[in-house]
C-alpha cells in the first residue's frame, strides 16, 4: 500500500492511484506517471504514416455541415469500394506528410478534414467522395495525393470522373476483342480473295 503525507490525505481534490484500461496511474507520491495520451498520439501518428505510404490515392475532404447519418452512408460506400474514410488531427497528418515528403498539403490542413484512402483502385476514393459531395452538396474535395504527387481539387475531380478500375478493364477487354475480331475478319477476307 502506498503511503501519502498526512498533509495531502485530507485535501479535497487529492486523487489516489487508479487503474484505467490496464494502465496504473500514480500521483507524485506513488511513482512515475505514464502519459497514455502521448503513447496514443504516437500510435496514431504511425498509423497515419502507414496509411499514407500504402495508399495509391489519398483524398482530403472538407466534411463540415455533414450530419451523422450522411457520414455513416459515406463510410458504408467507402467500405464497399475498399476505401478507408478516417478523420485525423490536422497536426498529426501534417507531421506524417512532412516526414514522408508529401508537399503542398500545409495550406489545406485547417478546419474539419477527413481523409479517404484508396488502396487497390486509385480512382475509387476520389469517385466516392466526389459523388457523395455532388449528392449532398456539403462535402467537398480539398486536395489529394497520388503516386508521390500533390493533386489539386480540380485534378481529383477529373480523376473522379474517370471510369473505375473494373470499368476500365471491361473497356480494355472489349477493345482487344474488337481488334482481334476485326483482324480475324480481315484475314478471312484475304483468304477468300486468294481462293477465288
Amino acid at each position: 500500500m502506498l503511503k501519502y503525507p498526512a498533509e495531502e490525505r485530507g485535501k479535497r481534490f487529492f486523487l489516489p492511484p487508479y487503474v484505467y484500461a490496464g494502465v496504473v496511474f500514480l500521483n507524485k507520491y506513488g511513482g512515475v506517471k505514464m502519459s497514455v495520451n502521448k503513447e496514443a498520439k504516437i500510435a496514431l501518428y504511425e498509423e497515419i504514416k502507414d496509411k499514407l505510404s500504402k495508399a495509391s490515392n489519398v483524398v482530403m475532404v472538407n466534411y463540415s455541415g455533414v450530419n451523422v447519418e450522411e457520414v455513416t452512408k459515406l463510410r458504408a460506400n467507402c467500405r464497399a469500394a475498399g476505401v478507408e474514410y478516417k478523420v485525423y488531427k490536422n497536426t498529426l497528418v501534417a507531421r506524417a506528410a512532412k516526414e514522408l515528403g508529401i508537399e503542398g498539403w500545409d495550406e489545406f490542413l485547417e478546419g474539419t478534414n477527413a481523409f479517404a484512402f484508396g488502396y487497390d483502385d486509385a480512382v475509387a476514393a476520389a469517385k466516392i467522395v466526389y459523388e457523395f459531395g455532388k449528392d449532398t452538396e456539403k462535402c467537398t474535395i480539398k486536395c489529394g495525393y497520388m503516386d508521390g504527387k500533390f493533386m489539386s481539387a480540380a485534378e481529383e475531380e477529373t480523376l473522379a470522373k474517370l471510369p473505375g478500375k473494373d470499368a476500365l478493364i471491361v473497356q480494355l477487354i472489349w477493345t482487344l476483342q474488337g481488334n482481334v475480331r476485326n483482324l480475324a475478319y480481315a484475314l478471312n477476307a484475304i483468304k477468300e480473295k486468294m481462293e477465288a
